[in-house]
């Protein structure tokens, strides 16, 4: 089921703004709840992913998509992803959760980082999918902006097969990668993310598709290493969205890195 919320989020002060989020809700165990963020190919990307990670755990998973993304509005005031990871955090404290696991893919694995350097003790782990945002000398991010939907395919797949078919007539870039540049600028990095990673204040875990095109999985080591004690994990035979290509896989990941202790500071 769907829900519009309108979160109060205070973005500087003194000006307060309201952010209207559109979450889908997949009812479960809220001790045990997610938060999944997608990527620039937007809510279907993430959404099959959510239906299977509830029906296997019998977690609470909200997957919201991100404002301006899908035609949703978007405020005036959430010109960052910064912004955009605050209004999450008052997202849950809305829904009164607390311990919750939040799981980005590329944009959203950015989100996901930027969490986990904001969070209190309403979340427990970060998992960053595939993430972009930081910059790493030598492994630049493939520039997507002005790549067509069969192009993407290519850079996002291990096998492309796989990849879902668009939609008749669909031939040139994606609408929401005009939404994602709101956020991130044409660069899609900020040279200011990877040293303070370092401040996360809640574990992180790394997950990768050996096989990704976008960003590779040079980049993603460097995204875990720039973590204290954070986990790398590579997928095999999968590119960037695990999430459609080796769904089983990203889900064993999910609930191995689930089973491990986990330790907080802040």
């Amino acid at each position: 089921m769907s829900h519009t919320f309108d979160v109060p989020t205070v973005f500087d002060v003194p000006t307060v703004g309201t952010v209207e989020l559109t979450v889908r809700d997949h009812p479960g165990d809220p001790d045990r709840a997610y938060l999944l963020l997608h990527g620039g190919g937007g809510l279907p990307t993430m959404a099959g992913f959510a239906g299977l990670l509830a029906e296997r755990t019998g977690a609470r998973v909200l997957l919201p998509t991100h404002p301006g993304f899908g035609g949703t509005p978007k405020a005036a005031g959430l010109s960052d992803v910064g912004r955009l990871a605050q209004a999450y955090l008052r997202l849950l404290e809305e829904l009164g959760l607390t311990g919750v696991t939040v799981v980005g893919n590329s944009f959203g694995g950015w989100l996901a980082a930027e969490i986990a350097l904001r969070a209190g003790a309403r979340v427990r782990a970060a998992v960053i999918v595939n993430g972009i945002g930081i910059q790493v000398d030598g492994h630049p991010l493939t520039d997507v902006r002005g790549m067509s939907v069969a192009e993407l395919r290519g850079f996002s797949f291990h096998d492309p097969a796989k990849a879902p078919v668009p939609p008749p007539g669909t031939q040139g870039p994606s609408p929401d990668v005009q939404a994602l540049v709101g956020y991130t600028g044409p660069a899609m990095t900020d040279p200011t993310l990877l040293p303070r990673l370092a401040g996360a204040t809640r574990p992180v875990h790394v997950l990768w598709g050996a096989s990704d095109r976008i960003a590779d999985h040079a980049y993603g080591r460097a995204f875990a290493a720039a973590v204290p004690g954070a986990t790398f994990t590579l997928l095999p035979a999968t590119g960037h969205l695990p999430q459609l290509e080796t769904p089983e896989a990203l889900l064993d990941a999910l609930l191995d890195l689930d089973g491990r202790p986990v330790s907080v500071t802040g």
